[in-house]
Formats: C-alpha cells, sequence, structure tokens
C-alpha cells in the first residue's frame, strides 16, 4: 500500500478509476452516522490514547486479559430453553456432551412477568418461548445431573430475578453444592426492560431496590457468581444503532453502580462482578469496533468511582448473534449470517459467546438447527486459527479509526444522559426508548427501499419456499404445570409459606433484603407466582404509557411514488366512507419484544391510517374489547413467542362476542409457514412474516378494506 501513504495521490488515482463519477460516491454514510472512507492510513490514528495499548492492560480495549484465546478460548454457551424442565434438562446434558461449556437458560415468557403456569394471562405463553419454572422442584428438574459446582450457568431473568435465583441457590443446595461454589450470571438488567424487552413486573424504583439487594447478596455469599449482566443486546434488537446500544447498556451499567453504592457496597465489592451481553449484527467491523470501544469507555466509568482493584474497571462480556438479522425467506442464508457474526464476536473480543439457530425466524430451534449453530463456534474455534493471536487486528487503520470514532459518538449520548440526571431520570423522560424507535424506523425504511440489502428478502430472492422442519411445544405443557402445581401445594406446609410470603412483604414495605427471604420462602415450595405477587401488594404491577413515533419512517423514504400511492389511497378511502382506515396495533399474551410493532405503527401512520396502539400484556378479551370500542377496521396483532395459536382464536371470538365480528384481523411476526392455514381457517386475513415490507402489507390492508367497504 505503499503508493497510497500519499492521500492526495490516491485521490487522484480513485477519480481515473471512478471514469468521471464524484468521488464521494464510494464514501459510505453508516447507521450511526459515521462517515466511512474507501481507504484508511496512519493519518485516521492521530489523537487516538489506545493505539499503543495491550491486552489485559488498561484501558482494555484489545482484551480484558493478557492471553485471551491463546490460554482459554471463549465459553460456548446456547441459550435454550423449551416447554417443560425435563425436556430443557435432556437438552442440556446432550449440548454439554457435544462440546458446550456453559449453560444458557431461557425461561418462559409467563416465568417472566411473574406469574405461575394457572394464571389466566398466560393461556398462550406456557412453555412456549422457554422453559417453564413455577417453582424449585422444577428447577431441579431442569438440572438434573448436571454439576452446579462445575458447570457455569447464565440465566436471562430480570422480573423475577428473586424467585428464579432463589431456586436456583435452593436447587443447588439440595444437589450439595454450596452457594459460594456457584459460578455464572444471572441478567439482573431491569433498566433494559424499561428501555426495549419490557419483561418488567414492578415500577423502576422498587425494580432498582431488587438489583441492589441482589448484588449486595451475591456479594457476600456468592463471590464467583455475577450478579449483573448488562445488556446491550435486546437494546441493538429494539432497533438501536452500535453507538446508540453502546451508550445505553454503559450509561445503565453506570447506574446500577450508583444503586449498588448507595445501598452501602464499595465499588470494589462488586464492581468485579458486573458483565456484560451485547449483541453482535452484520456490520462486521462496526461489531468488532463497538466492543472494543465500550471496553475502552467501562474503564473510563468505572475509574470515575476510584476503585483500589484493577478488576473492577475491567468489562467482560457475553455476546449473541442477532436475531433479527435472520430471515424467514430462505432461512437457510442465516446459517452464513451467524457464522459471520459469531467471527466478528471473537475478533472482538468476547468472553463467552451464543449463536442463534437459523429457524429462530420461523419458530423456535430445533435439534437439528442447534447442533449447526453450536458447532459454527466449535468450527470457528478449532478450524479458523484464529484463536492464537490476541486481537489480531489490532492496528489496523479502520478498525481503530472506527473504534475511536464510536467511542467519541457514544460519549456524546452518555454527556446527554448525565445531564438528565443518569439512565433512570432519562427514560423516565423517554428519551432512550424515542432513539431506539427512530433508528427502528429508519432501518425499516431503509430495507424497504432496497438501500439496505438483506439477501433473500429485497434482493435475489428465491421463487419456491424452503421447507423448514419446525419445533412445536404442544398445549398439554400448560396442563402438566398445572398438575404438578396442584401437586406441590398439597404436599407442602401451607402455613409456613404463608408466613415466609407475609415475611416478603414485610421486607418489600419495611426494608431489609429480599432476596434473602425469598430463598427462605422458595425452600418452602414457594411458587414463582406467590413470591412475585406478595411483592405486588406493595409495589404494584407497572403498565408502561404507550407513545407513537410518527414522521420518521416517511421521512427515511423521501420522495418516493410508493408512500404517496398509498397516502392517495387512504385519503380515497376517507373520501368514500367518511374517515380514515383505523388499525389497532396490539400484542397478546406476555411477549415484551415491541420492536416489530412499533415500527408496524408508525410507518402505518405516515401512510394515512389512524393507528391505536394498545398496552403491552393484553389478553383476547382486552383487546377485543379496545377494538370495538375504539370502532377500527382492523386487528393487526404482533406475534414472536408462539402464542398465535391460542390467542389469535380467542381474539376473534371475542370479537364475535363483543359485536366486532366485521373487523378484519391480520397477523404479523414469527408465524410458521404450516400454521398459516390454521390461521386463515380461524378467520385471519392476512399474515405478514419477517421480512414483509410495510409498504406491501399495508397495499394488501387496503385491498382488503375496500373491497369490504367501497362497493
Amino acid at each position: 500500500m505503499a503508493e497510497h501513504k500519499d492521500m492526495n495521490k490516491w485521490r487522484e488515482l480513485a477519480i481515473k478509476e471512478l471514469k468521471g463519477k464524484p468521488l464521494d460516491t464510494i464514501f459510505w454514510q453508516t447507521p450511526e452516522g459515521i462517515t466511512v472512507k474507501p481507504i484508511y492510513t496512519w493519518e485516521d490514528l492521530e489523537g487516538l490514547d489506545f493505539i499503543n495499548t495491550l491486552s489485559g492492560m488498561a484501558p482494555y480495549l484489545r482484551g480484558p486479559t493478557a492471553t485471551m484465546y491463546t490460554n482459554q478460548p471463549w465459553t460456548i454457551r446456547q441459550y435454550a430453553g423449551f416447554a417443560t424442565a425435563k425436556e430443557s434438562n435432556e437438552f442440556y446434558r446432550k449440548s454439554l456432551a457435544a462440546g458446550q461449556t456453559g449453560l444458557s437458560v431461557a425461561f418462559d415468557l409467563a416465568t417472566h412477568r411473574g406469574y405461575d403456569s394457572d394464571h389466566p394471562r398466560v393461556a398462550g405463553d406456557v412453555g412456549k418461548a422457554g422453559v417453564a419454572i413455577d417453582s424449585v422442584e422444577d428447577m431441579k428438574i431442569l438440572f438434573d445431573q448436571i454439576p452446579l459446582d462445575k458447570v457455569s450457568v447464565s440465566m436471562t431473568m430480570n422480573g423475577a430475578v428473586l424467585p428464579i435465583l432463589a431456586g436456583y441457590i435452593v436447587a443447588a443446595e439440595e444437589q450439595g453444592v454450596k452457594q459460594e461454589q456457584l459460578s455464572g450470571t444471572i441478567q439482573n438488567d431491569i433498566l433494559k426492560e424499561f428501555l426495549t424487552r419490557n419483561t418488567y413486573i414492578y415500577p423502576p424504583r422498587p425494580s432498582m431496590r431488587i438489583v441492589s439487594d441482589v448484588i449486595s447478596y451475591c456479594s457476600k455469599h456468592m463471590p464467583k457468581y455475577n450478579t449483573v449482566s448488562i445488556s446491550g443486546y435486546h437494546i441493538m434488537e429494539a432497533g438501536a444503532n452500535s453507538v446508540i446500544e453502546v451508550a445505553f447498556t454503559l450509561a445503565d451499567g453506570k447506574e446500577y453502580i450508583r444503586a449498588a453504592l448507595d445501598a452501602g457496597l464499595k465499588i470494589d465489592d462488586f464492581a468485579p462482578r458486573l458483565s456484560f451481553f451485547f449483541g453482535v449484527g452484520m456490520n462486521f467491523f462496526m461489531e468488532i469496533a463497538k466492543l472494543r470501544a465500550a471496553r475502552y469507555l467501562w474503564h473510563k466509568i468505572v475509574s470515575e468511582f476510584n476503585p483500589q482493584n484493577p478488576r473492577s474497571t475491567v468489562l467482560r462480556t457475553h455476546v449473541q448473534t442477532s436475531g433479527w438479522s435472520l430471515t424467514e425467506q430462505d432461512p437457510y442464508n442465516n446459517i452464513i449470517r451467524t457464522t459471520i457474526e459469531a467471527l466478528a464476536a471473537v475478533l472482538g473480543g468476547t468472553q463467552s459467546l451464543h449463536t442463534n439457530s437459523f429457524d429462530e425466524a420461523i419458530s423456535l430451534p430445533t435439534p437439528f438447527s442447534a447442533r449447526i449453530a453450536r458447532n459454527t463456534q466449535l468450527i470457528i474455534r478449532e478450524e479458523s486459527q484464529v484463536c492464537h493471536v490476541v486481537d489480531p487486528l489490532g492496528g489496523s487503520y479502520y478498525v481503530e479509526a472506527l473504534t475511536g470514532a464510536i467511542i467519541r459518538e457514544a460519549q456524546k449520548i452518555m454527556d446527554e444522559i448525565e445531564s438528565l440526571g443518569g439512565m433512570a431520570r432519562a427514560i423516565e423522560t423517554g428519551m432512550p426508548k424515542m432513539l431506539i424507535e427512530e433508528s427502528a424506523a429508519r432501518r425499516q425504511a431503509r430495507i424497504d427501499q432496497g438501500k439496505d440489502i438483506i439477501v433473500g428478502v429485497n434482493k435475489y430472492q428465491i421463487e419456491e419456499e424452503v421447507p423448514v422442519q419446525v419445533l412445536e411445544v404442544p398445549s398439554t405443557v400448560r396442563e402438566e404445570q398445572i398438575a404438578r402445581l396442584k401437586e406441590l401445594k398439597a404436599k407442602r406446609d401451607n402455613e409456613a409459606v404463608k408466613r415466609a410470603l407475609e415475611k416478603i412483604t414485610e421486607v418489600a414495605e419495611k426494608g431489609g433484603n429480599l432476596l434473602e427471604v425469598t430463598i427462605e420462602a422458595i425452600r418452602l415450595r414457594a411458587t414463582v407466582g406467590e413470591v412475585s405477587e406478595a411483592m405486588e401488594k406493595v409495589f404494584g404491577r407497572y403498565v408502561a404509557p404507550q407513545k407513537l413515533i410518527t414522521g420518521v419512517y416517511a421521512s427515511e423514504y423521501g420522495e418516493n411514488g410508493v408512500i404517496e400511492n398509498i397516502r392517495q389511497r387512504t385519503e380515497a378511502f376517507k373520501n368514500k366512507t367518511g374517515r380514515r382506515p383505523r388499525i389497532l396495533i396490539t400484542k397478546m399474551g406476555q411477549d415484551g419484544h415491541d420492536r416489530g410493532m412499533k415500527v408496524v405503527a408508525s410507518a402505518y401512520a405516515d401512510l394515512g391510517f389512524d393507528v391505536d396502539l394498545s398496552p403491552m400484556f393484553q389478553t383476547p378479551e382486552e383487546a377485543a374489547k379496545m377494538a370495538v370500542e375504539n370502532d377500527v377496521h382492523v386487528v393487526g396483532v404482533s406475534s414472536l413467542a408462539a402464542g398465535h395459536k391460542v390467542l389469535v382464536p380467542m381474539l376473534i371470538e371475542e370479537l364475535k362476542k363483543m359485536g366486532g365480528e366485521d373487523i378484519i384481523v391480520i397477523v404479523g411476526g414469527i408465524i410458521p409457514p404450516p400454521d398459516y392455514e390454521f390461521l386463515y381457517a380461524h378467520g385471519v386475513k392476512g399474515i405478514y412474516g419477517p421480512g414483509t415490507p410495510i409498504t406491501e402489507s399495508a397495499t394488501q390492508v387496503l385491498k382488503l378494506l375496500e373491497e369490504k367497504y367501497i362497493p
């Protein structure tokens, strides 16, 4: 590259090769607003203060340990859990035997939201998107024949963190494993739930108290266990670009530090056991630079609190490949996407990794797809030879410059959050959620226009669908769980359980450590739902306000004939019927992933529809009542958690009971193709899977409305 050292000479060469085209056609503007040049030199590294640092040394940009994978490869985890504890346990034991080195437990949505399986609000959720856990008896089955003193266990749990962590502790005790022997991570990142995933239970303030109680208890009794996994993954999946993901994730972490300090802990008591959880998407070098930038910024943040232990300032992270980047169309392409993302995570220096299965845009992963996902990591580790060099991209002009750009842009957002009083206060203003939703809407508009290419979706489409085996969780899972609950309550000492639950309520109201009293209740066989309800008596159950972002989707399109055509049709519908087409967009059940519904709602409003956005976690009855009372033409159901075969037919029946039988019902999200005929047979008029352009779905909905209401 010697001839390119002089940038002016390179520009002259480039202009000749472009044959008269303007030079700016080869400059790229990323979604983060970072301009990427076609060539980088040593000049782009001027002013960067981390160029001469090494791995294992502050600010840890090149890796948290000196030798990285040359001494110890990353932990291979597969985030998994489905149906019953027994089935999940069988899957875990096979995975460990096949080379997996740690467990990562996925719980069903009923458990996340602190409901037992017999609660009427979870009819379509039990065992569908994770394993159903109602008590320590389920937890004991989940870890049967898995030595918890040797196997690291990561648990993605936030809202119901107290009964779930207590259940894990008691299950280990009854296996003969002491608390101080347990290793792994509990996510315990409630701020992220208010930002994106929405599987919260209590309002923000008592939720933050629970976080600090967990940190406090585990710091004393579980020194090997990570007490918070601060998650950027769900922020990314909700639509945030890399800069926003880094800024919000680290700002969340800073808020947890303050909460723990306010609870009386010292920074070195807990900071070494904080860990992170990032996502990686398809912008390969951006994702590598993101992880490096996050380590640099975290060191800077923690240093503000004057730690004495150097490990307090080290960012250690788990990484998961993107679920959002997976496509329903031509799904075997997802294997390639996951491989690229996994390699980015490794080159970025992750400490553990989960690789998504190729079929997760269609259904729950099958054993076949999960094996491919796990082997993706094994092949990278064993065959690619990337483990022999620490931070092999260190010194790359492009990677280092990109790392510096992310550091600068993320710092600007974090400074704004600090000016608002920290992340908890910023969340109350709505600023973080708005930025994420705007980013998601812009991204969707670029995809729908074909500006951002997704192979098999908006370019290089195949004509015939590729058949994929689908894993379906039977409805009998809920019946089995209910039967187990009845048996548990018949055998336990119910008076002792009642006293233990009353103690939890008392501690919630008057003070004390909530994890400590929850462990006592779980030992007596109190259930997840009972423990959650005991605190709900004091804290209440949080209901988040819903806001609709408008103007962003259309503005990203600019002048576009497709947008204008749809707007003309919605206006014509108004002129002929007296009002605009009105749609209620709702999520039923306990699924909190709202990216899809928010983006669709925003886009439909920009296209000229009147849009009603329901509260989260509706029952079919509540959704039908809202639809009838608001006199909508259409109900659009967003489904990502496999509850559609239960909840959608219930919604249609409720609409009929309330006089809304003329309301059109459509469904969008992750719907396995074999379920299409089932939904159509029950009265659904349109189904729009992942990758469907919003303009296409809106056009089809308008056609349904015109056929129904315009002669």
